[in-house]
């Protein structure tokens, strides 16, 4: 019996060590080519922010990025070049 203890408590260890490790692995990183300034942007949390602050600033209603057509995206990243 304590054989077994033992084992599940190592297991139990090991599999609440691991976890945060797969868990930050699965995160996916969304890049995105900005061809007028030849460049990648990460979108990430603090992209988002000037991202909230862009679509404010231009009175746009919000949406995805991605829901975005190809202008509206490069007039984002102009925009995005001239508020660092």
């Amino acid at each position: 019996m304590r054989s077994i203890l033992k084992y599940s408590s190592s297991s139990l260890l090991a599999v609440v060590l691991a976890v945060p490790l797969l868990v930050a692995g699965c995160a996916t990183h969304v890049r995105y080519y900005d061809a007028g300034y030849g460049d990648y942007h990460t979108w990430n949390n603090g992209e988002v922010v000037y991202y909230n602050n862009w679509e404010h600033e231009t009175h746009r209603e919000h949406r995805e990025f991605r829901e975005r057509n190809e202008a509206e995206q490069k007039e984002y990243w102009a925009w995005r070049h001239n508020h660092h």
